[in-house]
């Protein structure tokens, strides 16, 4: 096993009543499209934390997760219908919200890299770049669904040769599993009949005190990561590796998310805000550590995320523009945060990042983990 050596408006706010916070409804998930049925499945532990992921594009649509007086709130961005996300991407808004990523996640130079000398063309869906695996990456792709019990759910895809410019038949297989300690771990593993590149992550945006409720900019975050990788106008790493110490990057020691956004720097300037790559300290290769820490003040949430990964994408919301997602509320500028577990940026373009090839009779494998605690009284 190696790790990548490699009636229903789309703004629907129907939902089903628990005991105190809501979850959307199941039958507002339900519908085939192109023959494939989608449907909404629900995770729960003894805790009373609840977790709702639908198998369109394997997106964790809710987080129902306790603050420091054991009241519930849904911390994840999303929509209350199926309907809500097939809207956005039919009029060009593509909104990621807790979508498995891939086949590549995060961007790719030109939309090109090359593989045993030949040549790939991706689209190109930001800018001249690709991003997170094309116009029809596995956010848009219906997942085979198998609900194991009340606390795992096993999703997998098939993605076929050439899909959005990929070669190799690459098998991926996500379970999804809500642990009895508040903690949603994702496990990712995929093998290909050809050579191919790979880089899977999950992107679910976080706001600790209740999706819609506001900023996160008085959020505390660390990053348990030293260098981190510039990237040019175009939001592609420039092949540098960078220390964070004296630069608005450096969240060793923990800080709001608001000390240092606005100040004025070229690699923010780019990004209107946090957009970036941090290099995880590892005492060994793909060891499941440490690799972020939120924390909201108010609510006393805190999120812990452990990856087998060597990078995480710290994103802080800046393209959020107000869209309207589940129970009405709205999804403002830098009302949410992304830690996008993966290998680096335009990995296949840049010799000295880690591997992102998958070869046959190889398996791809990582581990992420978001833990949720509290502290605080």
């Amino acid at each position: 096993m190696v790790s990548c050596t490699a009636g229903k408006s789309g703004n629907t706010t129907t939902t089903v009543k628990q005991d105190g916070p809501s979850l959307p409804k199941k039958s507002a998930f339900e519908k085939t499209i192109h023959g494939k049925k989608t449907d909404l499945y629900y995770l729960k532990n003894k805790k009373g934390m609840k977790v709702a992921i639908t198998n369109y594009g394997g997106r964790v649509v809710g987080i129902l997760a306790p603050d420091r007086n054991g009241k519930m709130a849904d911390v994840a961005l999303g929509f209350g219908s199926i309907n809500g996300y097939l809207k956005h991407y039919k009029n060009n808004n593509v909104y990621y919200f807790g979508a498995i990523i891939g086949r590549f996640a995060n961007r790719i130079a030109g939309g090109t890299f090359k593989l045993n000398g030949k040549t790939y063309h991706l689209p190109k869906n930001d800018g001249p770049n690709s991003l997170h695996g094309g116009n029809k990456g596995f956010f848009m792709r219906i997942w085979h669904a198998e609900k194991l019990n009340d606390r795992n759910l096993l999703l997998t895809y098939d993605s076929k040769d050439g899909e959005e410019g990929y070669p190799g038949n690459l098998k991926v297989q996500v379970l999804y599993t809500l642990t009895q300690d508040n903690a949603l771990r994702i496990e990712y593993t995929a093998v290909t009949n050809k050579e191919t590149v790979i880089n899977l992550t999950n992107h679910t945006y976080f706001n600790l005190h209740g999706a819609g409720s506001g900023k996160i900019t008085n959020e505390v975050m660390m990053i348990n990561g030293n260098k981190y990788t510039p990237i040019d106008s175009t939001e592609i790493p420039t092949g540098k590796i960078a220390s964070v110490k004296g630069t608005p990057f450096d969240f060793t020691t923990p800080k709001k998310i608001g000390k240092n956004i606005n100040e004025k720097n070229q690699q923010l300037k780019y990004a209107k805000g946090y957009d970036d790559n941090w290099i995880l300290n590892k005492s060994k290769p793909y060891k499941l550590s440490l690799a972020a820490r939120a924390y909201d003040p108010a609510s006393g949430r805190e999120l812990e995320v452990y990856t087998t990964q060597p990078g995480v994408q710290f994103y802080s919301g800046n393209f959020l523009d107000g869209v309207k997602g589940k129970y009405g509320k709205k999804y403002t500028y830098r009302s949410a945060f992304t830690l996008e577990t993966q290998h680096y940026p335009d990995s296949p373009n840049h010799p000295n990042f880690p591997s992102t090839v998958l070869k046959p009779n190889h398996i791809f494998h990582s581990i992420t983990i978001d833990k949720f605690t509290v502290h605080g009284k």
